[in-house]
């Protein structure tokens, strides 16, 4: 009920209304940080168009695993294992297929998580031996994945929107981030104002090389990082809790999300109310998690 009645998602910047082929590229900080991609995909009638560049131990979740690589996800591998030409060819197959792209990647790679201080620190380790600049709310973002996106697919491709997301409540009294909403706090409790700044680039202006990409996408997440002193540390209080410029509060209609949750309800609740329906629906968890796994692991 609060996802409906008391969440509110405020929008600064630049998102057209009209559908586009795009890459999304976002910091992330939890998994709401899907639902806030896919509530952006609703506002275009882009959603059944959103695939994600996920993690490859991603590909072993319990049927979402078979779901996202059907429905054209790529997993990626880091560093050393990362396979280019896999992920290169999953993209063609989308472009052959003249498939609508609205393509998500989190070029972090992990989550900013407050919690385990030895991965940002390891971060910006990294980044001070690399010669870039340091980031405070954001971690030092990986090139691979978004140059073989934006490469591959460049002549397909509308727009990047490179897009920041930041929760209200997720600092505490000392001052210091705190983590960010689960999705259960995010549909069960008391939803908090969620911020989302995005800025729409044309590909003429990115680099193409991945060298000098690596460069520009630094600089995006140091524009991230930003925006991010600003909203959790400024010395105003009257400027935290908001990113600059105009805001549209925005809420989705009902017309758009109540049909969905309806069907979905009902068609769960159906099964889970009778002893046959609540076997079926054991069953297709069970052998529906094991044949996508068998599925995923012959055919990325």
């Amino acid at each position: 009920i609060s996802f409906f009645f008391s969440f509110q998602v405020i929008i600064y910047g630049d998102l057209p209304k009209n559908k586009e082929n795009v890459i999304y590229l976002s910091n992330h900080q939890c998994t709401v940080d899907w639902i806030i991609a896919d509530m952006l995909a609703i506002r275009q009638n882009a959603l059944g168009h959103v695939r994600y560049v996920l993690k490859d131990g991603l590909k072993w979740l319990p049927l979402y695993g078979w779901y996202f690589s059907q429905h054209g996800g790529v997993y990626v591998k880091r560093s050393a294992k990362f396979n280019e030409k896999e992920m290169r060819e999953k993209l063609r197959a989308q472009m052959k297929a003249e498939t609508p792209m609205f393509l998500v990647i989190f070029p972090e790679g992990t989550r900013y998580n407050p919690e385990i201080p030895k991965v940002i620190a390891d971060s910006q380790s990294f980044a001070e031996k690399e010669g870039l600049a340091i980031l405070k709310h954001v971690l030092t973002p990986r090139v691979k994945a978004t140059h073989v996106a934006i490469d591959t697919m460049k002549d397909y491709l509308d727009a990047v929107y490179d897009v920041t997301v930041a929760y209200e409540g997720t600092v505490d009294h000392k001052g210091q981030r705190k983590l960010a909403p689960s999705m259960t706090e995010f549909l069960c409790k008391e939803c908090p104002k969620v911020h989302v700044f995005i800025d729409r680039i044309e590909l003429k202006d990115i680099p193409e090389e991945q060298m000098y990409m690596r460069r520009w996408l630094h600089e995006r997440f140091e524009i991230k990082d930003k925006l991010l002193i600003e909203f959790y540390d400024a010395k105003d209080s009257k400027r935290r809790n908001k990113f600059p410029g105009k805001s549209v509060h925005s809420r989705l209609s009902l017309k758009k999300t109540l049909p969905s949750l309806l069907f979905l309800g009902g068609l769960t609740a159906s099964m889970l109310l009778t002893e046959s329906g609540r076997k079926l629906y054991v069953k297709t968890w069970i052998y529906g998690t094991l044949i996508g796994c068998l599925w995923v692991s012959i055919k990325p």
